[in-house]
């Protein structure tokens, strides 16, 4: 995965936000923002903050992982 500050600004897009899915796995304690069908695969993964992967094709955001969430809402509250 490549740092978000390694690379050219440019914009991306959301195809349909009214389509956004959001799960998350308490096991692994990962959300995951789905704005294309989970099976939609990705051209690159860029890491843009701590243990937040925002998943690409093209100029289009698939999607967003955040791994470890609760402990970036807890960093939130305390």
């Amino acid at each position: 995965m490549e740092q978000l500050a390694e690379r050219r600004p440019r914009k991306l897009f959301i195809r349909d936000v009214e389509k956004m899915r959001i799960e998350y796995d308490k096991q692994s304690d990962t959300l995951y923002i789905h704005f294309a069908e989970p099976e939609e695969e990705a051209e690159e993964a860029i890491l843009v903050g701590d243990n937040i992967v925002v998943r690409i094709r093209g100029d289009e955001v698939l999607g967003i992982t955040v791994m470890e969430f609760m402990r970036h809402v807890e960093q939130q509250y305390r």
